[in-house]
Parts: C-alpha cells; sequence; structure tokens
C-alpha cells in the first residue's frame, strides 16, 4: 500500500510540475522570501547503467524548479523537483539486447536505453562564506516513460525507433547524491555546481545490481524582481 501511496504522490506531483515551472516564471518575486529562495535548475547530465555491457554514457537535459530553504547559520535544505530528467545508457550491445528483448534492425545504427524520470532530491547544503557550497543527501525518483531507441542515418535519411519497455524496469527509483558549487554576484546570483548520482535501487527488475548513475553540471536562477538579502550566516 505504501509503494502505491508514493507512486500517486510522484504522479500528482510531475502531472503539475509543468505549471509550475510557469508558476516559478510568473510568481517567482512573491515565493522568494527571506529564509526561502525558489528558482530554475537547468543543466546537463551524463548517465550510465551499471551491470550491462555497455559502458557508453547518455548526454541528457533536465529541467525543473528548487527550494533553497534556510535552517541554522550556515545550513540549508536543498529540495525541490526536475520535471525534465532523463537517464539510461548508449551504444548497446547485442548482448544488452538480447537481454531487453528489444527489435534489432537490419540497417546500421545505434541503440540506446532512455528513461524519463521525475527526481526530488533532498540535500542538506553547507555554504561557506567564500559563496562556495558543499551538499550531500538522497534523491528519489518516480519512472513514467522508458524505451529501447534505435537511431539511424543512412544515404542521408535518418530514422528514429521507439519500443517501450518501462514494464521491465523498477518505477521507483533511490539513491544518494553529493555535489559542490558556487554563487555568483558575490553570494546574490545564479550558481553554478556539479553532483553525482549513484542510485541503490535496480533498474531492472530481471537483472540484479543494475543501478543508475549521472555526473550533472547544473545552473540555478532564482526567478523574481530580485533576491532577498542573504541571511547572516554568522554563527553566533
Amino acid at each position: 500500500m505504501k509503494k502505491y501511496l508514493v507512486i500517486l504522490s510522484f504522479l500528482l506531483i510531475g502531472i503539475s510540475g509543468q505549471s509550475q515551472i510557469l508558476i516559478t516564471l510568473l510568481l517567482g518575486d512573491k515565493l522568494n522570501q527571506p529564509g526561502l529562495e525558489f528558482g530554475l535548475e537547468g543543466g546537463i547530465n551524463w548517465t550510465n547503467i551499471s551491470e550491462m555491457e555497455t559502458n557508453d554514457f547518455a548526454r541528457k537535459w533536465n529541467l525543473g524548479f528548487y527550494f533553497d530553504i534556510h535552517l541554522k547559520n550556515q545550513w540549508y535544505l536543498y529540495t525541490g523537483l526536475l520535471v525534465k530528467s532523463n537517464l539510461g545508457v548508449d551504444n548497446l550491445t547485442d548482448k544488452d539486447l538480447d537481454f531487453l528483448k528489444a527489435t534489432t534492425y537490419e540497417a546500421e545504427g545505434d541503440y540506446s536505453q532512455k528513461m524519463n524520470y521525475f527526481l526530488v532530491p533532498a540535500l542538506g547544503k553547507y555554504k561557506f562564506k567564500n559563496h562556495i557550497y558543499v551538499e550531500a543527501g538522497p534523491q528519489f525518483g518516480l519512472m513514467y516513460k522508458a524505451w529501447v531507441e534505435f537511431n539511424s542515418d543512412v544515404d542521408n535519411r535518418d530514422a528514429i525507433i521507439k519500443e517501450y519497455n518501462k514494464d521491465q524496469i523498477n518505477k521507483l527509483d533511490a539513491g544518494i547524491i553529493a555535489g559542490l558549487g558556487y554563487t555568483l554576484f558575490k553570494g546574490t546570483g545564479w550558481t553554478i555546481g556539479a553532483k553525482y548520482y549513484y542510485g541503490l535501487v535496480d533498474v531492472y527488475k530481471d537483472r540484479p545490481e543494475t543501478k543508475n548513475s549521472s555526473f550533472f553540471l547544473k545552473l540555478n536562477i532564482p526567478v523574481g524582481a530580485g533576491k532577498k538579502p542573504e541571511i547572516d550566516n554568522t554563527v553566533g
């Protein structure tokens, strides 16, 4: 029962995710308050699945929104939702395709496993006075679409064929994430950062130890008329 409640919660979050991004753009000025920063997170990630014969990382784009909540002194809670977030792996081998029971084609081309997730981090963040931060904690994901994709380019003709295989994949994902970054403009502007995620749940139902992993480069943009003055982090 708990599993279905978690899935339902993710679905409700995901359905409203696109509209939440629009709300972020329209009402960011009102949502940013002392002790709470609200804005957009976007970037690129390189993703892989362990225990597959291929080890080629797939490059993906991601977009969502975030909350940066001040707790005490220099400690913060970082959370939010990546609405457009993709995991998977590129250049599947014949052995990988056989395991996935995927259709193969006579034309030359590349096969990839692609998966769309809603990703929700819950990270403890520590901000140093030089505007560098470190963060770590769990991340949770709900897979809502997955497919094996065949890409071919023969005689200047592109072909993309998707064979959906979400039934082979566990819907829920969870793991740990750690990262660091820097806030521009003396700690009052955009934030650039990098983080690494390693999943603790098997991706495929019938293959143990297949774990998601991903390296993210991200940009955080506070939304509104201007970021509120930063809270005094002096310990005292």
